[in-house]
């Protein structure tokens, strides 16, 4: 028997997460360890709206991140960015809490925090433009906004943009720390892999204080971003035909090529907007990872068909979403910090 890290080595090449528009790999082989860290209900946070108001002498503090978002967003292959932005916003929050442990680089005392656990691995998006907003924010305001509410913001500011503001602008209570621990050995118990079945999607979200109902709207965030072809080769596997539209699957053969490097639209209908596509694509199974499939079985169908059909209903539910998971076990003066560096402690 290897140690326990030769364990994990070993996985890095068949496990890696895909929820929330990412490029990753994964492998349903594995048996996903069910052991999530159990979070407070995010109904209970110190946050508010309009935190920043008045802090920062005569300037918007959320103005200057959608700024700097905006900006890179609208560059080529900006999309992609902003989907990396909304994914980054979930993995922060479902490991260690809302806290921008997730920005966090490694150090000779900490050689492994989370950006390097096998669910983001080389898969993770946006830092750039966080390092931008906070040396924008910071010249004009001094250190007072917090990386965590820094990437809070620019998830929201993402979201609209991306959806071409069918989601419109809402507002993203503020007030959390950046936290201080950040490890790669946590990732894996916290992240939903793209290979769960319903019960598993429904427990993990449950930990973090997220409905059924909720777990569905996010994943409605699936409507834009890319995957590594790894992470659904068992669903277009030609000897073990899943329940995958044919077509897509053979299409999604021929692209592949069993390189599983390669990748490839999350939604081939509409590939860079966040819309209520993904859930026709539902429907239609035309979707890429078991965790998107499973939403078609009978306690689930009813809402991913009003997600489809309803226009405005699913955008209304993923802002409330998106609130509501930024609550999730946010940091406080008693045990965090505003950092200078958002990838660094002080």
């Amino acid at each position: 028997m290897g140690s326990e890290k030769q364990q994990i080595a070993g996985l890095a090449v068949v496990v890696a997460i895909a929820l929330l528009g990412c490029a990753c790999d994964a492998s349903p082989l594995f048996h996903y360890p069910m052991v999530p860290r159990q979070s407070p209900a995010p109904g209970y946070s110190p946050l508010s709206e309009d935190y920043y108001k008045g802090k920062c002498y005569d300037h918007d503090v959320e103005l200057i991140v959608k700024d700097v978002v905006y900006k890179a967003l609208s560059e080529p292959y900006g999309r992609g960015i902003g989907a990396g932005l909304i994914r980054l916003f979930f993995h922060d929050c479902f490991v260690q809490g809302c806290d921008a442990s997730v920005l966090l680089d490694p150090t000779p005392t900490n050689p492994e925090p989370e950006k390097h656990g096998i669910p983001n691995r080389n898969s993770l998006r946006g830092f750039e433009v966080i390092d931008a907003i906070k040396k924008a924010v910071n010249e004009k305001c001094g250190n007072i906004v917090s990386c965590a509410d820094i990437l809070a913001f620019a998830a929201r500011d993402a979201t609209v943009f991306l959806s071409k503001e069918r989601v419109g602008y809402f507002k993203m209570p503020a007030g959390r720390y950046d936290g201080k621990v950040s490890l790669a050995s946590e990732t894996i118990p916290n992240l939903p892999p793209p290979f769960a079945n319903l019960e598993t999607l429904k427990a993990m979200f449950k930990t973090k204080g997220l409905e059924t109902d909720e777990m569905v709207t996010l994943s409605g965030a699936h409507s834009i971003g890319i995957s590594r072809c790894s992470s659904f080769s068992d669903r277009i596997n030609a000897s073990s035909p899943s329940d995958m539209e044919p077509g897509l699957a053979n299409e999604l053969r021929a692209k592949c090529n069993n390189q599983p490097s390669v990748t490839v639209d999350q939604d081939s209908v509409t590939p860079v907007d966040l819309d209520r596509q993904y859930y026709k694509n539902v429907l239609n199974k035309k979707v890429l990872f078991q965790s998107d499939a499973v939403l078609s079985s009978g306690e689930t169908v009813g809402q991913v068909w009003l997600n489809a059909n309803w226009p405005g209903l699913w955008e209304s539910r993923f802002k409330a979403a998106m609130v509501k998971m930024g609550k999730i076990e946010v940091k406080t003066k008693d045990n965090g910090e505003i950092r200078k560096q958002c990838r660094s402690i002080n």
